[in-house]
């Protein structure tokens, strides 16, 4: 179990609501409040500059994402009051953007979906399929996946996301162990910060293998790198420019 030890957005379109719902006058259990309950410390999250380092998504009460040895999730079994989630449960979040990150598993691959919806972990990369952008609204939260569709489980237990639209299934809480007191308020990975162009250079000495220690970096032109940030293929458009160079080790 060692590899797991470093382990604006938008409205959503709820269904079946409940007919009494009355925006500004819902309140929860007068109860510790769902956002600050901590089982074995791991607190939920309520805003997208929560969502930093190791994390969990909680399905239902006490049950998260369990990462599979064969790339694919399930629904894990539900954990006691007092116990945090399971080593293969903990994924480590990266931010991408002011509203999309990325998850990795504790087998260092890139949460995804395929062209069916599933959840799959099996990239080494970040491209278009594995960015994900939590959506708050009212107090609940959902998890849009890149196919437009939130995240749920299946009958089967698979973790899929194939509803246009955020009813109770799709439902479910981000808990994190990273200690409150530290702020992490929309924080970008050091290799994102900067200009386009230096950003790519952070990724090529990132990732190159440089095998005759020469940094080979795309010499085309990079406004198309602009245009990719906007739309949020950033990651996938710098991918396809250093598959270009052969010199990745993601990439050969």
């Amino acid at each position: 179990m060692s590899e797991y030890s470093h382990v604006k957005s938008t409205k959503l379109v709820l269904k079946g609501q409940n007919k009494g719902f009355i925006k500004g006058h819902f309140s929860w259990p007068h109860t510790v409040p769902w956002f600050l309950c901590s089982p074995g410390g791991w607190w939920c999250v309520s805003s997208f500059g929560d969502v930093a380092g190791t994390v969990a998504i909680e399905m239902q009460n006490n049950s998260y994402i369990h990462a599979l040895d064969t790339g694919l999730f399930t629904l894990g079994a539900p954990h006691g009051d007092d116990e945090g989630p399971d080593p293969p449960e903990q994924l480590t979040a990266i931010k991408l953007s002011d509203t999309r990150i990325a998850f990795k598993s504790g087998y260092g691959k890139y949460l995804g979906i395929n062209s069916d919806g599933l959840v799959m972990g099996r990239s080494d990369a970040i491209g278009s399929r594995e960015q994900w952008e939590p959506v708050f609204q009212d107090g609940k939260m959902a998890l849009l996946a890149a196919n437009g569709c939130f995240i749920s489980y299946s009958d089967d237990g698979d973790i899929v996301a194939n509803s246009k639209t955020a009813g109770d299934a799709e439902m479910l809480k981000i808990r994190t162990s990273t200690e409150r007191e530290v702020k992490h308020k929309d924080e970008l990975a050091d290799e994102d910060r900067g200009n386009v162009k230096s950003c790519e250079v952070n990724y090529v000495k990132k990732f190159q293998s440089f095998q005759d220690r020469r940094l080979r970096v795309n010499e085309d032109d990079a406004s198309t790198l602009k245009k990719a940030r906007v739309d949020g293929k950033f990651h996938e458009a710098l991918l396809d420019r250093r598959s270009k160079m052969k010199a990745d080790r993601y990439c050969k």
